[in-house]
């Protein structure tokens, strides 16, 4: 009896030992990136749209911005040559082929050469603002998308505790298994508004970096050409 009794309890020890090895033998089921942004509900629908949207405009107003500001780094020097010369057709020729918002800026102060210099300015601050509105264009969009995104994700995060509770009311019990979807939703679309609202709002900030630079380009080049048209003799 105590040698039967012993044998069935090796026997189980052995079975329990051959489970566990099994257990931790097995391989654990792989979770891709793409099968974890699924998880986050309807909720990354329109947090996907938010990310290519800033993406879009990041990369447009980049591009614009970068264009804006080539072949001007000596256009103030020539401009200066062509005037002291007394050659404004060819100052009027090289702003045309220039063809930047500080090259437009100062054709519209070239072509008021003669007039009182108050009007120059006026003519030049004028053209200076709808250049400087031109290149901020949907710039602001990322600002928006900056304060949305993380205000989505924490209405994932709402619809991911109401799936739980709901979950739970139906089963009458709180499993791992019951509030697991919950949590999921919850979490990832939490964790996806903040890093698209962290990457919408650095862009936001680089852009404006980029337009504050020409800005103060323009200014200076603005003074320089209204100094270069009060020197004596001009």
């Amino acid at each position: 009896m105590i040698t039967l009794l012993i044998q069935d309890t090796t026997q189980a020890l052995q079975d329990t030992a051959n489970a566990v090895n099994q257990a931790l033998t097995q391989p654990e089921p792989e979770l891709h990136f793409i099968d974890l942004l699924f998880k986050g509900g309807w909720v990354m629908i329109p947090l996907a749209f938010l990310a290519f949207l800033a993406l879009i405009i990041f990369v447009e107003r980049y591009l614009t911005i970068k264009k804006a500001t080539k072949d001007e780094s000596n256009l103030m020097g020539q401009i200066r040559s062509y005037i002291q010369s007394g050659n404004l057709d060819g100052a009027m020729s090289q702003l045309r082929n220039n063809n930047s918002p500080l090259s437009r800026m100062l054709q519209k102060g070239l072509k008021r050469i003669g007039r009182p210099i108050k009007e120059i300015e006026g003519a030049i601050e004028n053209v200076g603002k709808l250049e400087v509105s031109k290149l901020e264009k949907n710039i602001s969009i990322l600002g928006i998308v900056a304060g949305i995104a993380p205000m989505l994700g924490f209405v994932g995060t709402i619809v991911g505790v109401i799936t739980i509770f709901h979950q739970v009311s139906i089963k009458g019990a709180i499993e791992i298994g019951t509030i697991s979807g919950g949590l999921y939703t919850k979490m990832i679309t939490s964790a996806t508004g903040l890093i698209i609202g962290i990457i919408a709002y650095v862009l936001y900030h680089i852009l404006n970096i980029m337009v504050e630079k020409i800005i103060l380009k323009m200014e200076t080049d603005a003074i320089d050409f209204i100094d270069l048209l009060e020197e004596p003799g001009k």
